[in-house]
């Protein structure tokens, strides 16, 4: 149900002329669900923007949120939306942070919501209410997916750093499970520091990979060809004896590729074949 042009006006009349009283009731129903993780100043600061963006929404002839009108109303609710995203709050507390200017609406019309030609803009209203709180649900689900995004990347990149352990030797410490995604973050951050360093040897360390199963060599085998290409010989560290038995079970071949059962040991080969000790 959209509203007409006479109900939007007449809206628009009520949110101006009962401004303060809405920004109050509105603020209390809001209040009561964020539980005071919000001051309330902000919160007041809030409601009395999204109550001016309805107003002028509605005084703008808005029959819909799709319109023109409503430009600067989506606009406060996406920033609404993306503000309570970053500060943890849930979609719901959000999306309610919206709904709950019905009932502050109703509590202004008091004795007029009994009027049959009240209820009918009064539901026409509600509908446009609906819209601007599913408009913001929306926008809270965008935010969130990108701030996990966001966090997943950062995370990926926290899991698989990449340390000088000796001039010319790097090594990228494993650990957890070996996926696509961030067999290719590996790959990448480990051929980057090959360039940056000038380094000829990279160790390849999967003492904390708790499995090792043929998707997870493969990643391994692929980051070893490419570090090749960049002139850059590698050793597989962390052979544990469990691992071991996996690898001839599933019947994979490393080739030419030097394992070592610990980092340490794989440090060892580097220096000897460079001709140093290690003090």
């Amino acid at each position: 149900m959209t509203l007409s042009v006479d109900e939007a006006a007449r809206f628009a009349a009520l949110l101006e002329e009962n401004q303060d009283a809405l920004v109050a009731a509105w603020t209390e129903q809001v209040a009561a669900t964020l539980r005071g993780r919000l001051s309330q100043a902000e919160l007041q600061r809030q409601t009395a923007e999204l109550r001016r963006g309805f107003q002028q929404a509605l005084a703008g002839a808005a029959r819909d949120l799709s319109g023109e009108s409503t430009a600067e109303l989506r606009a406060q609710l996406a920033e609404l939306s993306a503000s309570r995203a970053r500060q943890g709050f849930s979609a719901t507390e959000t999306a309610v942070s919206v709904f709950a200017l019905k009932e502050a609406v109703l509590g202004v019309l008091g004795d007029y919501s009994s009027d049959a030609a009240t209820l009918k803009d009064y539901v026409a209203f509600s509908s446009f209410v609906d819209q601007a709180a599913l408009f913001t649900f929306d926008s809270y689900v965008r935010v969130r997916e990108e701030l996990i995004a966001d966090q997943t990347e950062q995370l990926l990149e926290l899991s698989t750093p990449v340390v000088k352990l000796w001039e010319g030797v790097v090594a990228v410490p494993l650990v957890g499970t070996l996926d696509s995604a961030r067999a290719q973050v590996v790959m990448e951050r480990l051929l980057q520091t090959l360039v940056d360093t000038g380094s000829p040897y990279a160790i390849i360390d999967i003492t904390g990979v708790p499995a090792v199963d043929t998707q997870v060599a493969q990643h391994i085998l692929k980051t070893v060809v490419a570090a090749r290409l960049m002139g850059a010989d590698c050793i597989i560290s962390g052979i544990r004896p469990q691992i071991a038995q996996t690898i001839v079970a599933l019947g994979i071949e490393f080739g030419d590729i030097a394992t070592k059962s610990s980092l340490a040991d794989a440090l060892r080969y580097v220096l000897a074949q460079t001709g140093r000790k290690a003090r």
